[in-house]
């Protein structure tokens, strides 16, 4: 495994590196892509040899026999996260934004609330919109560069139209792991207001050293009955194109109204996503996730420290994902001029904070999974950028 090496994706139909011209003015010829969360790097060999072994076959029909499927996933929860998993409980969709879609079709009606704890990744409001249903921002408050949950407040603005709350678990973009104990909180306010809470936790297997992700079901073994868990390979594993996750729901009742929604849309795994994830999802695939960690952890403090260094601009230190968090609310600009400096002066591609709902709007999202030389390098231009402020 090279973390180091430069793999040119641009004119490959990669949306982190062609896509970010039209949207951020950036050219790929001398700008940095550091917004959308993919990397790049390849995945382990042990995926590559999947795909090579189907390359070699040659035939490309439809998939059958999920049990290796299955059971690598029940090996991985249980190896990577004590956490043992049923595999008559698993859907298998098309990506986890398709997993949101049909949890918020399966457990709410049109007009219903579903609630996010904003700043969040901004693909639930854009599902949730999209369905007819209404977003209900419980905006997180900062307290000494923490990321934290006012339920009392929370508690007061509910009025009881809500029938579902979504939790990013590890957060983004804030790059948080949630404790134990803020989790049993989340599941306790599900439980205050009869709400479906859906625990997105795509990013947990990506935790900085020093730190542990608690998956819900552990955090808050009583309520079952209204949990609904979604996780995936995609961002671990960088195969996000495979578009293929995970809906696990040990509740019958949850588990027929989520069957019924998928099958009536039939939806079914691509083949490819099935052999990647078998493959990932393996001791081979854990060696590697551990040195990607390593590697990202790195990079993190590059760019922490080359962010810190800007007067004004504070990070949310970074726990999880490879997604830094970066306010710049006190260099006294306002968001367009930042942006131009990133943008324009920099050259760099970053996520503006305002998509991912209240309390984002000063922020920017870098994503940090590139070759160390590109960190290093988008740290000398950012603070070029902001040089005037030294």
């Amino acid at each position: 495994m090279n973390f180091d090496e430069i793999i040119d994706r641009r004119g490959t139909h990669s949306a982190k590196w062609d896509v970010m011209q039209p949207l951020f003015g950036v050219s790929p010829d001398d700008g940095i892509s550091m917004w959308v969360a993919d990397m790049d790097f390849r995945p382990p060999q042990v995926v590559q040899d999947a795909l090579q072994k189907m390359f070699d076959l040659g035939v490309y029909g439809y998939f059958g026999g999920d049990g290796d499927y299955l059971n690598a996933i029940r090996w991985w929860m249980k190896n990577r996260h004590d956490w043992e998993v049923d595999p008559t409980h698993v859907f298998t969709t098309h990506g986890l934004v398709n997993g949101t879609g049909l949890c918020v079709q399966a457990f709410t009606d049109p007009g219903d609330g579903v609630v996010l704890f904003t700043p969040v990744y901004h693909a639930f409001a854009r599902v949730i919109r999209a369905a007819g249903r209404t977003v209900v921002e419980c905006p997180l408050v900062e307290v000494d560069g923490r990321m934290e949950m006012d339920f009392a407040a929370y508690d007061a603005q509910l009025d009881g139209s809500e029938k579902m709350v979504i939790l990013c678990s590890p957060h983004n973009p804030g790059g948080q792991v949630w404790t134990p104990e803020e989790l049993r909180g989340v599941a306790d306010f599900a439980v205050r207001h009869d709400l479906v809470l859906v625990s997105d936790e795509i990013h947990h297997d990506l935790v900085m050293p020093g730190h542990k992700h608690t998956v819900m079901p552990l955090a808050a073994p009583d309520i079952a009955d209204r949990l609904v868990m979604m996780t995936a390979s995609t961002k671990t594993f960088n195969i996000a194109g495979s578009h293929i996750g995970n809906v696990i729901i040990a509740d019958p009742t949850l588990r027929a109204k989520f069957a019924t929604v998928m099958n009536s849309l039939g939806i079914s795994p691509n083949s490819f996503g099935m052999e990647m994830v078998t493959a990932a999802y393996s001791p081979e695939g854990a060696v590697w996730v551990d040195a990607l960690i390593e590697y990202i952890d790195g990079n993190r403090r590059i760019l922490e420290e080359g962010l810190a260094a800007i007067p004004g601009t504070t990070v949310i230190p970074l726990q999880s994902t490879y997604l830094v968090w970066a306010d710049f609310a006190n260099t006294g600009m306002d968001a367009s001029e930042i942006r131009r400096r990133v943008e324009e002066d920099a050259r760099i591609a970053a996520n503006h904070g305002e998509t991912f709902g209240k309390g984002g709007e000063s922020f920017l999202r870098f994503n940090v999974a590139t070759p160390r030389s590109r960190v290093v390098e988008a740290v000398t231009r950012l603070k070029a950028a902001f040089g005037d402020l030294q």
